[in-house]
């Protein structure tokens, strides 16, 4: 898994996905990372860029030999077909990426994604070899409802059922209200969500599992929020977004990214 970078144990340790969404050409995408890179070496924080289609051979070849491991924002469930404009998780694989982005907030919300089609895209990627990020979310409506939990169960158990315990993948608790707004969730309400989703991991998987899955916080996260976030005991990183799309700003992320558990 994840070609020649080393997962090791993926015993909690702390990772930053940075997401650039549909930004950067793939010249940008070799640009960035030659800024990135030197302002990053030797931090503790893996590292994973998630950028768009194009860009994923560019991101991958400056990437090499470096820490540093690059993915896609998606994927079709199907190995190959007749889909015109869908792409296929060995096609990803073949452009460089390791892992990719599965039920991001806007593919559920702008572009209708079900909970069984991004539950097909998981098996797809495991079967491929590729890590998926199982992003999961409640909207600011169903918090108010009080339907958070149950929103984030079902997205749990429908997104992993039949997935084998052996298997690898994140999942990223990113509140759909959070994201792109500048509202960030509380230390308190991160962990307390973090701690329900591994509830619920355990409630699939078993404790021993459910204690192994890193778990990401994603929504607004910045360079003066990020430490006092992932100190939190089941939060085991952050997804950015906006704040990735500059070297500098994400750079600062993942530098401050580095606080013990409390």
């Amino acid at each position: 898994m994840l070609g020649s970078k080393n997962l090791g144990s993926m015993n909690r340790d702390l990772f930053v996905v940075g997401n650039w969404k549909m930004y950067k050409t793939a010249r940008e995408a070799a640009a960035y990372l030659e800024e990135l890179l030197p302002m990053v070496e030797g931090a503790r924080p893996k590292i994973m860029l998630a950028v768009p289609y194009t860009s994923i051979s560019s991101a991958a070849k400056a990437a090499k030999g470096t820490e540093v491991w690059i993915g896609a924002q998606n994927m079709s469930d199907a190995k190959e077909g007749a889909f015109t404009g869908e792409i296929a998780a060995l096609m990803l694989k073949e452009a460089g990426a390791s892992f990719v982005l599965l039920g991001h907030s806007e593919r559920r919300h702008t572009f209708g994604e079900t909970n069984e089609l991004i539950h097909r895209k998981v098996i797809r990627a495991l079967q491929d070899d590729l890590l998926p990020i199982l992003c999961i979310g409640e909207t600011a409506s169903l918090r108010e409802a009080g339907h958070a939990e149950q929103v984030l169960r079902e997205q749990l158990k429908k997104g992993l059922e039949g997935v084998p315990e052996e298997s690898q993948f994140f999942v990223a608790y990113e509140p759909v209200w959070a994201i792109g707004t500048g509202k960030t969730a509380t230390p308190k309400m991160a962990q307390d969500a973090h701690a329900f989703c591994r509830d619920c991991l355990e409630e699939i998987f078993g404790k021993k599992k459910a204690a192994q899955v890193p778990l990401l916080y994603g929504g607004s996260v910045k360079s003066d929020n990020v430490a006092e976030l992932v100190k939190q005991k089941d939060i085991d990183g952050v997804l950015v977004g906006g704040a990735s799309l500059e070297p500098t700003h994400f750079a600062a992320i993942v530098n401050h990214c580095k606080k013990e558990k409390s």
